[in-house]
């Protein structure tokens, strides 16, 4: 019997001191944190991941979100007021701009480069394509990777008779817009296509589609004869 009163006794002084401390030094309200949420382009999203994670250490009370998810959908979710800020590849355009009742404020924040990526395993050497070639698979025309073309190019590799499977975007994306720009100047100058710069675009239709930068460099690694557009980084 005196073991459970001493026990009785010992939690009962604990709690008291415990009412008595908050009685006497009121806690002060915690501050809140400040949450900052983004979403849009994969092409920077490794370098805004990276920005995030460093500025975390001198304001932990900052809290910032970046969702990778494409430029299109990164627009769409500004516009409708579903995150804090947007990331593009592509700028928003005036009539996009008029959408956005509370303002807009476009800011450059930083700059890449876009490049084919390829698997074809055992080639012993570099590919190389010209551009009026590689506008050419894109556009569906060249089919094989044994192509004249392309072997006159590289007279030094076996390229093998497979199927040229080009790998883009399925997601509206600025990537895409940047390389169909640089695809449309080709066409221009040579009067081969007339393509305009767009974020989403009617490929061919033995392209394999993909959604994000990674999305596209993970189909190309597992996927042999494929080719496709990515930033370097993802390359």
């Amino acid at each position: 019997m005196n073991v459970f009163k001493i026990v009785l006794i010992a939690t009962i002084a604990c709690c008291s001191g415990l009412l008595g401390a908050c009685i006497k030094e009121p806690a002060l309200p915690k501050k809140p944190a400040v949450s900052i949420s983004g979403a849009g382009a994969t092409f920077p999203a490794p370098l805004y991941a990276k920005w995030i994670e460093n500025y975390s250490t001198i304001a932990p009370d900052l809290k910032i979100s970046y969702v990778a998810v494409g430029s299109g959908e990164g627009v769409r979710r500004f516009t409708a007021g579903e995150v804090d800020f947007g990331a593009s590849d592509a700028a928003m355009s005036d009539a996009e701009i008029k959408m956005v009742d509370r303002g807009v404020k476009l800011i450059p924040a930083t700059a890449g480069v876009i490049v084919l990526a390829y698997n074809l395993p055992g080639l012993k050497g570099d590919l190389k394509l010209s551009r009026s070639v590689y506008l050419d698979i894109f556009m569906g025309k060249i089919k094989r990777w044994n192509d004249e073309r392309i072997q006159q190019l590289n007279p030094g590799l076996n390229l093998p008779p497979w199927e040229i499977i080009p790998v883009v975007r399925h997601d509206s994306s600025g990537t895409t817009f940047a390389f169909t720009n640089h695809l449309a100047a080709v066409g221009a100058s040579n009067g081969s296509y007339n393509l305009k710069a767009t974020k989403l675009m009617a490929w061919p239709s033995n392209s394999m589609v993909a959604n994000g930068n990674e999305g596209v460099a993970g189909r190309i690694r597992i996927t042999h004869g494929s080719i496709g557009y990515v930033e370097y980084g993802f390359a």
